[in-house]
């Protein structure tokens, strides 16, 4: 799972609830082709392109789907380890976050 970009900023340590719920930026246009999506962040003129998997992750913050059900959603889907998967979308939401093209939500999680 990687986001493309050349001046990707480096990860931290930040961690995230398994009931966050993360909020696109409105200042991002994103188009799916061939498996993989590009994004264009409006605000800073960048492009960015996510892999297959990443583009998955997006797809379900898209729909507005927990930390948690993103998480067992991509174990049900995919071949790999709990932790390996567990890393890897805690690196790409870090990367996706400091890019600017996520932000953790404050609004509540519906029950």
């Amino acid at each position: 799972m990687k986001v493309k970009d050349g001046d990707q900023a480096p990860l931290n340590s930040k961690n995230f609830a398994r009931d966050q719920i993360f909020e696109l930026s409105d200042q991002v246009l994103s188009q799916e082709v061939r498996g993989e999506t590009v994004l264009l962040d409006l605000a800073s003129e960048k492009y960015f392109g996510l892999d297959p998997v990443a583009t998955r992750v997006w797809q379900l913050l898209e729909a507005g789907m927990t930390l948690g059900d993103v998480f067992e959603t991509l174990l049900g889907e995919f071949d790999v380890e709990p932790g390996q998967l567990e890393d890897d979308i805690h690196s790409l939401l870090v990367s996706l976050n400091e890019a600017g093209l996520i932000r953790p939500s404050a609004r509540p999680v519906e029950s």
